[in-house]
């Protein structure tokens, strides 16, 4: 007969008597304890747990919580997962919010009631096992294609259904943009969302290559076509057979090659240079450029009859600055992301720092953030991130909406909540406080104004 093995519950505890109390009151897990830091790290990684609750004054220094907000750090970058519930002394309401924010489950003030101690364990194990599930039935079912874009901006989450709905048909999709908006990002998720996805994606980029060479990039070559064609080349467009074929910068094309390109789009048969033999191809096209393809037909540098023919789709890709609190809300994550790839540990930003990226224009937009943080993620001395790291100045201040006093008043509610959120890195405890109010009435603005 098998004997149901039990969860696992770390306790972080430098107190004998007060380990003791808490093993007694948790029999019904299979508890560790640590009596500092690094026996804290050698029981996270032998066993896992998914909860420990943990002290932040820790030896050596009791006294402080230096340690104890170092193992903090170091248990979310091991096992990000792990619900962490932090115990403080009496009137720590500060060192408690910091905890939250950093990414602790909760926290409680010693002296505490071991039932209700009880209860947030019980819900965090419970939380941790509907976060696993969710991951494993994540796992058999498609991928998510654009899980790669972060956003809380209706306009982008509107650009997103869209590119979900149009992605299961053949239309031919023009992404409007400026650089550094994500237009390959979407273009792939177009492609990862098709019936055409177990097929080649293939992007090439009109701008980077010479008008002389692009044609035989595009369409191929038979042997001895001109000098130096030793073998046959398939072009881009034959290679992407049955696939996608991204068009990037297309305002960039030369005028012949539009004349070409325009033929293949009403015939679907492309020849190769020196060659006579018509070759069908089906493919998928999704264009992009940051040009105003419309002022370049008025001004003849672009077919009027091409646009139609790719603007079947039409997407318009907000610029970052027009993405309400999407610049923090990147921001966080590419600190986050950037360094684990660089090997720093944990990090952040400061409060300064996300001010300056707030208040930053970022001509730029999401590439040249991102190049930002990865310059300050190297760069910086300690684990926090500040706007001289990044080399901004904080600047800037929120404009009013227009004279209908309830709508303006609505709005700047709303871009108040978004910006909070946004500096909190998600954290909803953190942003009540900063805008001070309670977690449940945050809970009731974020509903009203259909924020997740």
């Amino acid at each position: 007969m098998s004997v149901e093995k039990l969860p696992y519950l770390l306790i972080v505890e430098d107190d004998r008597a007060l380990q003791k109390q808490l093993r007694w009151a948790f029999d019904q897990y299979d508890t560790l304890v640590a009596d500092d830091r690094e026996e804290a790290l050698v029981q996270i990684r032998r066993y896992q747990p998914s909860v420990v609750t943990m002290d932040l004054g820790l030896p050596p220094d009791a006294d402080s919580v230096s340690e104890g907000f170092k193992l903090l750090e170091e248990i979310l970058v091991l096992a990000p997962d792990t619900k962490v519930i932090v115990l403080t002394g009496q009137n720590d309401r500060a060192n408690a919010l910091r905890a939250i924010a950093l990414g602790a489950y909760d926290f409680f003030a010693k002296p505490f009631e071991i039932e209700m101690l009880a209860l947030t364990i019980q819900r965090a194990y419970r939380l941790h096992e509907l976060q696993q599930e969710n991951k494993r039935l994540q796992s058999m079912q498609q991928p998510d294609v654009l899980s790669g874009l972060i956003t809380r901006d209706p306009v982008l989450l509107r650009v997103c259904r869209t590119v979900e709905r149009v992605a299961v048909t053949d239309a031919t999709v023009l992404l409007l943009g400026e650089s550094g908006t994500g237009k390959e990002l979407l273009a792939r998720a177009v492609h990862e969302s098709s019936p055409r996805r177990r097929e080649r994606f293939v992007a090439i980029n009109c701008a980077a290559i010479p008008d002389n060479l692009l044609e035989s990039e595009l369409f191929g070559y038979e042997k001895g076509a001109f000098t130096g064609a030793a073998k046959t080349t398939l072009g881009k467009i034959e290679t992407a057979n049955n696939g996608t074929l991204m068009l990037d910068e297309i305002g960039d094309l030369p005028h012949p090659l539009q004349a070409k390109l325009l033929r293949f789009l009403q015939e679907r048969v492309i020849e190769r240079i020196g060659g006579r033999q018509e070759i069908p191809v089906n493919v998928r096209i999704v264009c992009a450029t940051h040009q105003n393809l419309k002022a370049l037909i008025a001004e003849g540098r672009f077919r009027e009859d091409l646009y139609y023919r790719l603007a079947e789709i039409v997407v318009n890709i907000p610029s970052l600055r027009e993405r309400s609190g999407d610049a923090a809300l990147l921001a966080h994550a590419f600190v986050r992301r950037m360094a684990e790839e660089q090997h720093r540990g944990a990090m952040s930003l400061r409060e300064d720092a996300v001010r300056a990226i707030e208040a930053h224009n970022w001509p730029g937009n999401v590439r040249e953030l991102e190049n930002y943080i990865k310059r300050a993620v190297i760069m910086a001395d300690g684990n926090q991130i500040t706007a001289e790291d990044l080399g901004l100045i904080v600047g800037g201040a929120l404009e009013p909406a227009g004279l209908d006093l309830r709508r303006a008043r609505d709005e700047a509610e709303k871009r108040v909540i978004i910006t909070a959120l946004a500096r909190a890195d998600g954290n909803v405890v953190k942003a009540a406080e900063m805008i001070g109010v309670s977690r449940p009435t945050l809970y009731d603005l974020m509903h009203r104004f259909g924020l997740k």
